[in-house]
């Protein structure tokens, strides 16, 4: 299972060097552009790449997670991330200024259900008293949170009110939400990986 685990981490610290090296490359606003704008960049392909590489690691993870006995809605919820992330980088967001497609349809609704799931199945794990319990449940309240602030301009563009992302700090709402997610993915793995909570037998009830 370590395998698993050392595996998982590494396809989610190799998929963050591909986002940061994209955002590098770039020259949009991250405190007002979107990651998802950023596809339609020189470099746009570390987009899909880096995840593709978030979503292997959470499948990796979710299975160490499986076998180790964890509920089985965290599990449940790691391999929904997961297909969520396949999905937010195979059908690319809309270049701005465009009416929402098929793809940017399905983009933006693969966000908000992966955006959900996660702080979801974090939460789930601090209740288990797992390793890193209270930074499972920190990070998953701030994921939460900023999550909210994310939708709130959607809600606010369906009354008909204008509104754009250069009047508020969207970009930097979402990154919130990006970064503490992957926070509980990557705390996720490593509640499993000191040989000796792996074979804890509370650990599977305290999970169960």
């Amino acid at each position: 299972m370590k395998g698993l685990l050392v595996s998982g981490l590494a396809a989610i610290g190799a998929g963050s060097g591909a986002m940061l090296t994209l955002h590098a490359g770039s020259n949009l606003d991250p405190m007002h552009a979107v990651i998802s704008e950023y596809v339609w960049q020189s470099a746009g392909w570390l987009l899909p790449t880096s995840l593709t590489l978030f979503t292997v690691g959470a499948l990796l993870i979710a299975e160490a997670l499986r076998r180790a006995g964890a509920n089985r809605w965290v599990v449940v919820l790691l391999l929904g991330w997961a297909a969520s992330m396949f999905l937010v980088g195979a059908f690319p967001t809309d270049r701005p200024g465009v009416p929402l497609s098929l793809s940017g349809g399905i983009h933006r609704y693969a966000a908000f259900a992966a955006f959900v799931m996660m702080p979801l199945a974090g939460l789930l794990l601090a209740r288990a008293k797992v390793r890193y319990a209270k930074a499972l449940r920190a990070l998953s309240m701030i994921a939460v949170g900023a999550l909210v602030l994310v939708v709130v301009p959607y809600v606010v563009r369906m009354f008909g009110i204008p509104l754009s992302n250069d009047d508020i700090p969207a970009g930097l709402t979402q990154r919130v939400v990006v970064v503490t997610e992957l926070g509980v993915l990557a705390l996720a793995g490593l509640t499993m990986l000191k040989p000796s909570a792996r074979r804890v037998p509370a650990l599977a009830g305290k999970l169960a």
